[in-house]
């Protein structure tokens, strides 16, 4: 019995030091490489980068984010004019289709983390959830990785 007792909380722990990774088995949305550069203190905003996935048969609407690093997080696009300037501004409501994915990546889409409430820092995670809109909400764990981190395995 003590033997059982002990495998259970081994894979319990393991399971609970996944991260990055959320995958509820009745939830159509599966989020994958999640992950966050660090801040240099809070006077600028961070980034989350990751790919959401919809396995389910119906289209599912991205209308926001929530976290408790940042006051006022968003999803926006980075886009380049012809002139080499790049800009970024609020994506709105985002539609993933069934079988479809979006990718919040540098350059791209990203969920922007405006007004920082604790710096981000390498090795620390945060949770950040997607809103979606049948109320139906998405928490992944989000690892901050270095400041000159390319992707989640930096």
């Amino acid at each position: 019995m003590k033997s059982l007792l002990t495998r259970t909380i081994v894979i319990l722990a393991i399971l609970a030091g996944l991260t990055g990774t959320v995958s509820a088995q009745t939830h159509p949305l599966v989020v994958e490489d999640a992950w966050a550069r660090a801040s240099m203190g809070m006077n600028r905003p961070g980034a989350a980068y990751m790919t959401i996935r919809n396995s389910g048969e119906d289209i599912m609407v991205l209308v926001g984010l929530r976290t408790d690093i940042a006051v006022m997080p968003e999803i926006h696009l980075t886009s380049t004019d012809d002139r080499g300037v790049s800009s970024m501004t609020p994506a709105g409501e985002i539609e993933i289709a069934p079988g479809g994915a979006i990718a919040l990546e540098p350059g791209g889409l990203h969920a922007m983390l405006m007004q920082l409430q604790r710096p981000m820092v390498d090795g620390e995670t945060f949770q950040l959830t997607l809103v979606i809109a049948n109320g139906d909400d998405v928490t992944v764990e989000v690892p901050i990785r270095g400041f000159a981190a390319r992707g989640p395995q930096d």
